[in-house]
């Protein structure tokens, strides 16, 4: 069963986050459960998402990322009110955070981390 578009395909915010997404080298975008993902050879970076907070109780984040962080920033980033412990992923080291509540700068440094997580180490080389 195919899932319904979870997302405007002309949203700006979205626009920006491809062009962020798609300088990494390798990097492509899919829909995957009706978001936009980016991906080499693993995602690094999803386009909304959203959390469980309790039982049945489930909370949308349309306009939000979803990353894997550093493992030496992650503890702080947990922390951080800001973020979120997405649905499905967040058992696999997975943080969101809604668009509105980052500059893009840190949105970018968020991205930077989880490609360097997730990428095989012949795409990271190339960014060094």
């Amino acid at each position: 069963m195919e899932h319904p578009l979870m997302f405007d395909p002309d949203d700006p915010q979205l626009e920006r986050l491809r062009a962020v997404c798609l300088a990494y080298p390798g990097a492509q975008e899919r829909i995957s459960h009706g978001r936009p993902n980016f991906f080499t050879v693993r995602t690094f970076c999803y386009f909304g998402g959203g959390e469980r907070r309790g039982e049945g109780d489930h909370v949308r984040h349309d306009a939000a990322i979803l990353v894997r962080p550093d493992p030496d920033d992650a503890p702080a980033l947990r922390q951080d009110a800001r973020f979120f412990v997405p649905a499905y992923l967040g058992a696999s080291g997975w943080l969101g955070i809604d668009l509105a509540d980052a500059g893009w700068d840190e949105v970018s440094e968020l991205i930077d981390a989880s490609f360097r997580v997730t990428a095989p180490a012949r795409l990271v080389r190339q960014l060094d």
